[in-house]
């Protein structure tokens, strides 16, 4: 998928390489954007805001070939495609899949929940495991690294076996 997006996004779109991630549903494409040029003294708060605009910019300005090229990929790969840019150290997404997940939990786990939504931390059990695994994203991000890597390694072994 990423020598696809390689090859069809327009030229000036890749300044850097795509940052592309799949999963069973979605690919998501992350676009590095030319960082803005601001004077010597420009505060943070400036700074975001120019880049918040740089990436807005880009966003309407590239809106139907991203669309155009999203149907192509999603024709050819079976997922949905989602966008994001990248200015700087700031990392928009503009479009996104919002997967349902069913999941069965015993009282303990559904407890957890419950005491995130009555907290008023989420609004639903539903965006409380939401946040649940965001969090643990977060914090053990090098492990779950760890694991894809294993996983692709046991992916490419395979590909080698007798059925090969």
């Amino acid at each position: 998928m990423r020598g696809w997006f390689v090859g069809r996004l327009p030229e000036e779109w890749r300044s850097t390489p795509p940052e592309i991630t799949v999963d069973r549903e979605e690919i998501t494409v992350v676009l590095t954007i030319a960082d803005v040029d601001l004077p010597d003294g420009s505060s943070d708060a400036e700074r975001a805001e120019a880049r918040a605009g740089r990436s807005r910019a880009f966003r309407e300005d590239t809106r139907g070939r991203r669309m155009e090229i999203a149907r192509e990929a999603q024709h050819r790969f079976d997922r949905k495609v989602s966008w994001a840019g990248r200015v700087g150290d700031r990392t928009e997404l503009w479009t996104h899949v919002a997967a349902p997940t069913m999941t069965r939990l015993r009282q303990p786990e559904r407890l957890v929940l419950d005491t995130l939504v009555d907290a008023g931390v989420a609004r639903s059990r539903a965006e409380a495991l939401a946040w649940c695994v965001k969090l643990v994203g977060q914090h053990e991000s090098d492990w779950l690294g760890e694991l894809r890597d294993a996983m692709a390694h046991v992916a490419d072994v395979r590909t080698k076996g007798p059925a090969a």
